[in-house]
């Protein structure tokens, strides 16, 4: 009774939300409620929640200063040197400047919003391109590939998030193990890039090219941005807070909450300013905050109602007996297509808990089924239900159908070397 109810509650919520009769707020909270209903729990209900309120707290925290953190780096224009030194260092030759496209893309998708992340490179890029007469849906597919790997992969990016918190997990032990990999993928981005690179610099016509190099070397491609004592400062604070959370020195919230207030001192003075910075990044920050809140709600009663276990009972009993150590890379293959067609609320809250509660009797750590379902945000980055996807769509002026039939053909081979990377470096076991 209370499995099919639950496969029931989920199979509710992933069509309230796929066919948008819902938002992915108000469906993830009201499924579980009804069917807590229907099974005669609700004189349960408020402790159910509250308990899965509990659980998530902190990475709904850690989510918020994280993008406080980095919409207020953003603002102070961090990341502009990095624009122009990529653009000066390609001296107009194109395989430099797709590398560049690619490197500059991870590099701001440690933001964690894909929005700005396609704006920044689009706006950086994107008049190169055209200058050139190069093919924008390369600038495109390694802005996904990038944002898929990095974003996607970070407790801050928002699907990483939704793992963490309906899981349960830290997002330090979580996260420590998947840097290896990630940095591998990138690595991978940038030769995919490199290649294309190679492929537009014979499409180009040399004497357009040659004009650009000289507008180039005589300084007036872009207005420079000076590097004050400030820009510098901020740099020195983001390394360092990245080699804290490397060497796990503190819990990531307690990070990112010290690192904000630090930030926030030194760049913006004025009491009245800062409260208008707060105001326009949590235009970025609460929407996320409150859809972690609401996976509390779900997983409370999903958890405390009996419907995970019961569930995962069901789909273990058509395990075979001498395969259940494969679950962490069966995952990771089917985060591959499930990430594509399905949108992260559904994926994350409706199928990796089901994955995780199975994966548990194998003795498997949820983080490896985390860290296993990340990989698919390659993919879902291409995939119809990304949102992000349709501003970058509208930024390179592209169609959909002919996007994924350039992008997929680089998304999945790097998809699978992801998966073949977690599996070296033990982020994922079998």
């Amino acid at each position: 009774m209370l499995a099919a109810l639950g496969f029931a509650t989920l199979a509710s919520f992933m069509l309230l939300v796929m066919r948008k009769y819902l938002s992915a707020f108000t469906a993830i909270m009201l499924t579980p409620i009804a069917a807590a209903l229907i099974a005669g729990k609700g004189s349960q209900l408020g402790d159910m929640i509250m308990s899965g309120l509990e659980t998530v707290a902190p990475t709904a925290a850690l989510l918020l200063f994280a993008v406080l953190y980095f919409g207020l780096m953003m603002e102070m224009k961090l990341f502009d040197p990095v624009c122009q030194a990529i653009v000066r260092a390609s001296k107009g030759d194109p395989v430099r400047i797709v590398v560049g496209t690619a490197v500059l893309s991870i590099c701001i998708a440690l933001d964690g919003d894909g929005t700005t992340s396609y704006m920044i490179v689009c706006s950086a890029f994107l008049p190169i391109y055209r200058r050139l007469g190069m093919n924008p849906l390369i600038l495109a597919t390694l802005a996904a590939m990038a944002l898929g790997t990095v974003s996607g992969t970070t407790p801050w990016g928002g699907a990483a998030t939704r793992g963490i918190s309906v899981l349960h997990l830290s997002a330090t032990e979580y996260f420590v193990h998947m840097i290896g990999p990630m940095a591998l993928t990138s690595l991978a981005i940038i030769a995919v890039a490199y290649w294309l690179g190679l492929r537009e610099r014979r499409k180009i016509d040399n004497e357009k090219l040659n004009a650009y190099k000289l507008e180039i070397a005589s300084g007036n491609a872009f207005e420079p941005v000076k590097a004050d004592w400030r820009m510098w400062f901020n740099a020195a604070l983001t390394a360092v807070l990245m080699v804290l959370l490397v060497l796990e020195v503190a819990d990531l919230l307690v990070l990112f909450m010290v690192g904000f207030v630090i930030a926030l001192l030194i760049n913006v003075r004025v009491i009245a300013d800062q409260q208008e910075l707060i105001k326009r990044q949590a235009a970025n920050a609460v929407p996320v905050v409150i859809l972690v809140l609401a996976a509390g709600v779900f997983t409370g009663i999903m958890t405390d109602s009996g419907m995970i276990k019961a569930m995962a009972d069901a789909a273990l009993s058509v395990v075979p007996d001498g395969m259940g150590n494969l679950i962490p890379l069966v995952t990771a293959v089917l985060a591959l297509p499930l990430g594509f067609f399905m949108s992260n609320d559904a994926y994350w809250f409706g199928v990796v808990p089901v994955l995780a509660e199975s994966a548990s009797h194998y003795g498997i750590s949820p983080n490896e089924i985390a860290r296993a379902g990340a990989i698919g945000q390659i993919l879902h980055m291409m995939g119809p239900t990304s949102a992000p996807l349709w501003v970058l769509l509208g930024l390179v002026k592209a169609e959909l159908g002919d996007f994924q039939k350039h992008a997929l053909r680089w998304g999945i081979p790097v998809s699978l070397a992801y998966i073949a990377f977690a599996l070296i470096t033990g982020a994922i076991s079998i």
